[in-house]
């Protein structure tokens, strides 16, 4: 008998099919590495993007509150706004004008204070 002691297979193809198989394996456990890398990528940047949501909505919640603060006290504000618009007209334009004469003899005193400045500094001009 011709192959006595070769154990029964095919061997048509010399071995080759064997040798295929091995490379289709490799290249699948390659993919299958490369695959993994990626969704393990994928996780941690999915896991970093929710703690920066936690991150975000915290921030978001303080400012909230922030101007909730904020739009008491403008309320509070306006309200005092309102209350001395209603009251004596009189008293109201008396603070105006005593702030406009304020402004004008603050703006005076300075003008002065400059005019003198140059004239001293005139005077003294070695000839």
């Amino acid at each position: 008998m011709e192959g006595e002691g070769v154990p029964p297979g095919n061997y048509g193809n010399h071995g080759y099919a064997n040798s295929g198989n091995s490379a289709c394996e490799e290249e699948n456990e390659r993919l299958t590495e490369s695959l993994r890398n990626k969704v393990t990528a994928i996780k941690s940047l999915s896991i970093e993007i929710g703690h920066e949501v936690k991150h975000q909505n915290k921030l978001l919640a303080e400012m909230d509150s922030q101007f909730d603060s904020t739009t008491g006290f403008l309320g509070k504000t306006m309200g005092k706004l309102k209350i001395l618009s209603r009251g004596s007209q009189t008293k109201l334009l008396c603070y105006m004008m005593l702030f406009s004469l304020f402004v004008f003899f603050c703006h005076l005193l300075d003008y002065l204070t400059e005019v003198m400045q140059e004239t001293v500094s005139l005077e003294f001009v070695p000839t």
